[in-house]
């Protein structure tokens, strides 16, 4: 973290030590060289092994794929290839890469993965009231936000109809 370049055997050893410790949730970014090269098969191991790691410890793994570099077509690819390596969520992006979380990529990630019952985080760039909101209608299920206070603190209802 926050490269996604380990192997997925590190990444599955890191994922049993924190829950070992008492992490009842893992984030773990993709491989976005083996994603960008189509080396599906690759992501694919990578984020069942970490995932198989957080059944074993009754954890929720998120999947982190760093919308900021990758075009819709490898966002789709990457949502797909977490959903059937059966993680919990998929989320944006660590806060490292370029740019944040957008209503777009959202509504992309959630259109993938939504029927599967999969959660999406959106992290990174939420600042403030308008901007959860937006994200929250285009279909995330979690906020990851430094300024939480702030966000609690703005008007009006953000409650959604499902």
């Amino acid at each position: 973290f926050p490269s996604g370049a380990h192997m997925p055997e590190i990444k599955a050893l890191e994922a049993r030590r924190a829950i070992r410790d008492g992490a009842k949730e893992i984030d773990m970014v993709i491989n976005i060289g083996a994603l960008k090269s189509k080396n599906y098969d690759w992501v694919y191991r990578d984020i069942r092994m970490v995932v198989e790691a957080c059944e074993d410890g009754g954890a929720i793994c998120k999947v982190i794929i760093e919308t900021g570099y990758l075009t819709d077509e490898e966002k789709i690819k990457a949502c797909e290839l977490a959903k059937k390596a059966r993680a919990h969520f998929v989320k944006t992006s660590t806060g490292f890469g370029p740019g944040g979380a957008t209503v777009h990529d959202v509504k992309l990630m959630k259109q993938v993965v939504g029927d599967a019952g999969m959660g999406v985080k959106a992290s990174a760039g939420i600042r403030d009231y308008e901007t959860a909101k937006q994200m929250i209608l285009a279909g995330a299920d979690r906020i990851g936000a430094s300024a939480g206070v702030k966000i609690v603190q703005g008007t009006g209802d953000i409650t959604v109809s499902y």
